[in-house]
């Protein structure tokens, strides 16, 4: 999980084109609640996939709530996407 920490962390703020498993998304990092709160929103260019989630970081280790999807997916294309 740290490097899932690293990496959303690091992701800039705003909208933008990320590639994800050799498809193209549109990416959303905001931030509320005073920093405290990360939200991504990414959708596929190609099909109707989707990542949602927030990301709590008051919570010692962070904690991840995706948006009624599995953990592993959004953890998993955190970890894999690349800014393109």
């Amino acid at each position: 999980m740290k490097e899932f920490d690293k990496k959303i962390k690091e992701l800039p703020l705003g909208s933008y084109f990320v590639y994800y498993k050799d498809k193209k998304y549109l990416l959303n990092k905001s931030i509320y609640s005073n920093g405290r709160i990360i939200k991504i929103f990414a959708k596929c260019l190609s099909n109707s996939d989707i990542v949602s989630a927030n990301y709590f970081l008051t919570i010692k280790s962070g904690l991840l709530k995706p948006c009624e999807m599995e953990k592993a997916k959004v953890i998993d294309f955190i970890k894999a996407l690349k800014i393109g």
